[in-house]
């Protein structure tokens, strides 16, 4: 094993244990630095130069990657260096290298309508795979949630009133920050479905988790994705649909209704609200094609 392999394995471990970083956060940085290390044959860490840095971006460039990739291969292998030198106290060579500069890429939203035929398309049989589904559905687009804490959810982040009712999730988000987000009536309604009349028929091994599969273990991400990509192809929707399309609806959808920034980045989970600035200038976009196309000393 090279010096590099086990300054990497050290680096994971303080991300796993310092800053609390999920498993596919994790596996991310895994596979990026381990990347860079194998194709620019670096034996130390604390030896990587600008240079070698420059090297690799080329070479992510000539295989096609896209920038957004490269500059987060940039990030994650300043900071594994940063992190090295300062263990071993030595000079680190690229604290001042920047990852490629990239152009503010907006969100892309479904249209509220398309939102209702996506969601009508997960009641395609009326059977308890339909029930389960609906729920996952509604739950994203309900909280806003990544769906790795959708995934992540236990049975006891169901926060219920004293009426029974399920009126907020528990959410667990990056860096094991916890938030608590409102359910709508759809939803709330939806997740009682699934909890009386599906997940008691599924239990088995995994008696924790919300979302369970058919052989009573927890859902996986994998699985959640096909969900919604399959019914978005039943609702003909044309755009590609994932499951991070209805956190950006989410938000999309409550600034054009009204909410206040500072309230859609609590039920975000957004560390900083210029994160969640982005969706403003979605919703100045929309303004602007109205304005262009409606008042009459706009047009050209």
């Amino acid at each position: 094993m090279t010096a590099a392999s086990s300054q990497l394995r050290e680096y994971l471990n303080f991300l796993i244990v310092e800053r609390g970083l999920s498993k596919n956060t994790i596996s991310s940085y895994e596979r990026d630095l381990s990347a860079f290390i194998a194709e620019v044959g670096v034996t130390d860490l604390t030896l990587v130069t600008p240079m070698n840095v420059e090297n690799y971006i080329s070479i992510a460039r000539a295989r096609g990657l896209a920038e957004s990739s490269i500059a987060r291969f940039v990030v994650s292998i300043r900071n594994a260096v940063a992190f090295t030198c300062k263990e071993a106290k030595v000079i680190n060579q690229v604290k001042d290298v920047r990852p490629p500069r990239l152009k503010p890429r907006l969100p892309k939203a479904l249209s509220i309508a398309e939102v209702s035929e996506l969601l009508e398309a997960t009641r395609f049989l009326d059977d308890l795979t339909s029930i389960r589904e609906t729920a996952i559905v509604e739950l994203l687009y309900g909280t806003g949630a990544r769906i790795s804490e959708i995934v992540d959810l236990d049975v006891h982040d169901v926060l219920k009133s004293d009426g029974e009712q399920v009126p907020a999730l528990r959410l667990t988000g990056k860096g094991g920050k916890v938030r608590v987000v409102p359910l709508g009536k759809f939803a709330r309604e939806a997740l009682d479905q699934y909890l009386v009349r599906v997940r008691p028929g599924l239990l088995a091994k995994e008696r924790g988790a919300l979302f369970l599969n058919d052989r009573g273990g927890r859902l996986s991400r994998q699985t959640m994705w096909k969900v919604v990509s399959a019914a978005a192809k039943r609702a003909n929707i044309e755009t590609p649909v994932s499951p991070h399309s209805l956190r950006h609806s989410y938000a999309t959808h409550l600034l054009d209704g009204g909410a206040d920034i500072r309230v859609v980045q609590e039920l975000l989970g957004h560390s900083s609200v210029t994160t969640t600035q982005i969706y403003t200038l979605v919703t100045i976009d929309k303004l602007r094609e109205s304005y262009s196309s409606a008042h009459p000393r706009a047009r050209k």
